[in-house]
C-alpha cells in the first residue's frame, strides 16, 4: 500500500521486466505526457533486456524527437544509443493508417481483387479518413506485432482521445459498418448484375436507390457498390480479427496504464478511463500521475512560510538579506500551496479508486527531448 494507505504503489519497473507482460497500452487525455511516458516505459524495458517496440498512434513528432529519430513510419526503426548490455533492443514506429489498411487487403485478397479495391475511390477515402479507421488499423497493427515472435514487449501510445471508448470500440464499429445491412443493400446491384437486380427486387428498391442516388450522388453510390462487392470475401475476416484483437487486449500479458497530471480536469478524465476499462474487464496496471510539484523543505507549510515572511524584517536587520529571504519564502509559499493542492487532488483520486495502483512522477526542470531525459523519467517511474 502507499504511504497514505488509499491505494498500492505502481511498480512499472517490475511490470516491464516481467516476461509475462507482452503488451502495455498507455491511454489518457491530451497534454498529460502520455507519449513521453510510453517512450520511457519502452526504454526502461529495452535496457532491462527485452526486445521492445513502441507504437504511437499520435501523429505528433514528440516520440521521434525524444528517441533521437528524424522520422517514424509504419516500419519499426531501431533507436540508437540504447544500453544493449542486457540483451534488449528498442524500436519505434508510427501508425500509417492507409498503409496498414493496404497490408490487410493484400493479405486477404487475390492480387486482382486487391488492385480493384485499391483503385476504388471509396476505398481511398475510407482508408485515409473514415471515422474509426485510425483506431481500427491501430488494433490491426497491434495484433500483427503481438502475434509475431519478434517482440518481447509492445508498448502502445494511444491517440489523445477523451475516452478509451474510441480505441476499444472502433474495431467492432468498423466491422459492423462493413458487414451491416445498409452496406449489403448498397452492394446488391454490383453483386446481382446491376439492372437485372432491380427487376428482381421490384419498385421498392428502385425508389430507395433513386433516393440514395440523389443524396449520395450516382458516382459515389457506384463506388460504394463496387467497393463492397470487391471486398465481400473479406467481410468475415474484418469482424473475426476485430474480436480477436479485442480479446487479446483482455488477455493475461496485457496491461493498461492510465496517464494523468494533478489537475482537476485531467484526474476526472483518468477516473473515466479507469471506470471504462473496469466495465470492459480490461487489465488495468495503474495510474501514472505526471508533473507532480516538489518542494525543497516539505516540513515548512505555506502558512508558516507566509508568517515568517511577514516577520523577517525584525529577524534580519540588513535590508538586502531581508529582501532575499522574503523573496525565497514567498516562492516557497507559492510552491507549497501548489504541492498541497495537488496532494489533495491525488489523495482524492486514490480514495476514489482504492484498488488501483498509482505512481507519481515529479515535475522535470525541462522538457524531455532525448534518451537521457527518458531515462530520468524511467527512474522516476520505479518505486
Amino acid at each position: 500500500m502507499s504511504a497514505s494507505g488509499e491505494s498500492p504503489d505502481l511498480d512499472l519497473a517490475a511490470l516491464v521486466a516481467d516476461p509475462a507482460t507482452r503488451v502495455i497500452v498507455t491511454c489518457g487525455s491530451g497534454g498529460v505526457g502520455k507519449t513521453t511516458t510510453a517512450a520511457a516505459i519502452a526504454l526502461l524495458a529495452a535496457e532491462a533486456g527485452r526486445r521492445t517496440v513502441v507504437l504511437t498512434i499520435d501523429p505528433a513528432l514528440r516520440l521521434a524527437q525524444s528517441l533521437g529519430l528524424t522520422e517514424l513510419d509504419n516500419t519499426p526503426r531501431e533507436v540508437v544509443g540504447v544500453d544493449t548490455s542486457s540483451g534488449g533492443r528498442l524500436f519505434a514506429m508510427m501508425l500509417d493508417m492507409k498503409r496498414t489498411f493496404d497490408d490487410v487487403v493484400t493479405a486477404h485478397a487475390t492480387p486482382e481483387r486487391a488492385q480493384a479495391i485499391f483503385d476504388n475511390p471509396f476505398y481511398q477515402s475510407l482508408s485515409s479518413s473514415f471515422a474509426g479507421t485510425q483506431e481500427y488499423m491501430a488494433m490491426e497493427k497491434l495484433s500483427q506485432l503481438r502475434l509475431s515472435d519478434e517482440w518481447d514487449l509492445v508498448v502502445v501510445d494511444t491517440p489523445p482521445s477523451r475516452s478509451a471508448l474510441d480505441f476499444l470500440d472502433a474495431p467492432q464499429r468498423l466491422g459492423r459498418f462493413l458487414d451491416g445491412r445498409m452496406i449489403r443493400l448498397l452492394s446488391a446491384p454490383a453483386r446481382a448484375g446491376g439492372k437485372a437486380y432491380l427487376k428482381v427486387v421490384g419498385a421498392s428498391f428502385s425508389i430507395f436507390s433513386r433516393l440514395l442516388d440523389r443524396i449520395l450522388g450516382g458516382e459515389l453510390l457506384r463506388d460504394v457498390s463496387s467497393f463492397v462487392s470487391a471486398l465481400e470475401t473479406m467481410f468475415g475476416g474484418f469482424r473475426e480479427r476485430a474480436q480477436q484483437t479485442y480479446e487479446l487486449l483482455k488477455a493475461p500479458g496485457t496491461a493498461f496504464v492510465v496517464v494523468a497530471v494533478p489537475e482537476t480536469a485531467a484526474l476526472r478524465e483518468a477516473s473515466y478511463f479507469v471506470a471504462r476499462l473496469a466495465a470492459d474487464d480490461m487489465p488495468l496496471a495503474g495510474i501514472v500521475i505526471n508533473r507532480v510539484a516538489q518542494q525543497s523543505a516539505p516540513g515548512l507549510s505555506a502558512t508558516r512560510a507566509a508568517a515568517a515572511a511577514e516577520d523577517i524584517d525584525s529577524a534580519l536587520p540588513d535590508p538586502v538579506d531581508a529582501a532575499i529571504a522574503v523573496a525565497a519564502l514567498r516562492v516557497h509559499v507559492e510552491t507549497a500551496a501548489v504541492v498541497e493542492a495537488q496532494s489533495r487532488l491525488i489523495r482524492r483520486l486514490r480514495i476514489a479508486h482504492p484498488g488501483v495502483a498509482t505512481h507519481s512522477v515529479p515535475a522535470m526542470a525541462t522538457d524531455v527531448h532525448d534518451l537521457d531525459g527518458l531515462r530520468e523519467i524511467g527512474s522516476a517511474l520505479q518505486v
